[in-house]
């Protein structure tokens, strides 16, 4: 770690010992915010594109005759099939179903919910056996609910858990962005989210030598001349991953600094409590490692500020 002055102003601390030290103490143990739980936006996307079909389909609820309705619906408007798996919480439209394991070779059947003008006899005949076997006429016919387009808004907010994983992937980035924004406005800089090599020359004409061609920098920083790299995660639980991304961190720190680069790991989360040699080691061996808190702190502003930064 690159210790410097900035660092004693900024939060105390007198060595890179103490940096490191101030790093763990100050770990989140959350960055969620409202936008984590729900994705109401789409949700309703969701529903409103297959909202005239589910519609369609309340004409089965409470019909006694059920499988004779559903046949009927799907020969008038065969396209109504591409529902059946959203009403029942996937969002796939092919299934292989074992139906038979009662010999040595086990037998299957394919069940597909795609889009087609016109069904067959047997196109019918499948999915209205598939949504009998799967309970879902059942469930119609005894009046479990009144309204499709509402029960889907329902299934459709616990598929949307699915996505916070992704969503809690790009918090972190959403967080450092907000400080990316404001130290760029207030020194006059520009900055680049998403990186690539071909957006950093179309930007700022600069030729970016990459280890790889498909790499994604979370952000790039121009400053005088110097350009600066930004990585950012958060772990909120410890594991195998954290060591190899530390680990991956030394490896493209060590090859963009070769070539000219800044690079600054921005990372969180009481995970690196339970994996703390691994990042110490990164911390020791690349220029700067900051937390949230530290680029709270300005010390992020004061990295790219910084066209030289004392060193001890």
């Amino acid at each position: 770690m690159r210790y410097s002055k900035h660092f004693q102003n900024r939060i105390n601390c007198t060595d890179s010992d103490a940096v490191f030290n101030y790093l763990i103490e100050t770990l989140k143990d959350t960055i969620h915010r409202w936008d984590y739980f729900v994705n109401w936006g789409k949700v309703f996307e969701n529903v409103k594109d297959i909202e005239v079909s589910l519609n369609t389909m309340n004409y089965l609820i409470g019909k006694e005759d059920i499988e004779a309705e559903f046949s009927f619906l799907l020969r008038q408007q065969p396209a109504i099939s591409v529902v059946i798996p959203i009403l029942i919480g996937l969002r796939q439209n092919d299934f292989k179903i074992l139906s038979d394991f009662s010999t040595i070779d086990f037998s299957y059947k394919q069940y597909s919910f795609v889009g087609r003008a016109i069904m067959t006899d047997d196109d019918v005949a499948d999915v209205v056996e598939f949504a009998r076997s799967v309970g879902l006429l059942d469930f119609l016919k005894n009046r479990k609910i009144k309204n499709l387009v509402d029960y889907v808004i329902g299934v459709e907010v616990g598929l949307d858990s699915n996505g916070r994983k992704n969503r809690s992937g790009t918090e972190m980035e959403d967080i450092v962005e907000s400080f990316v924004v404001d130290i760029c406005t207030r020194n006059g800089l520009e900055y680049i989210k998403q990186a690539t090599a071909a957006k950093i020359k179309d930007k700022w004409g600069l030729r970016l030598v990459v280890d790889k061609s498909s790499r994604i920098i979370d952000f790039a920083l121009y400053n005088k001349g110097k350009l600066y790299l930004v990585e950012t995660n958060f772990y909120s639980v410890g594991g195998s991953k954290l060591k190899s991304t530390a680990g991956e961190y030394r490896t493209i720190h060590d090859f963009w600094k070769q070539n000219g680069y800044g690079f600054i790991w921005i990372t969180d989360g009481m995970g690196w409590r339970a994996t703390t040699l691994p990042l110490q080691e990164t911390f020791n061996h690349i220029d700067y490692v900051l937390n949230l808190d530290m680029v709270a702190h300005k010390l992020l502003e004061d990295i790219v500020i910084s066209t030289s930064i004392d060193v001890e």
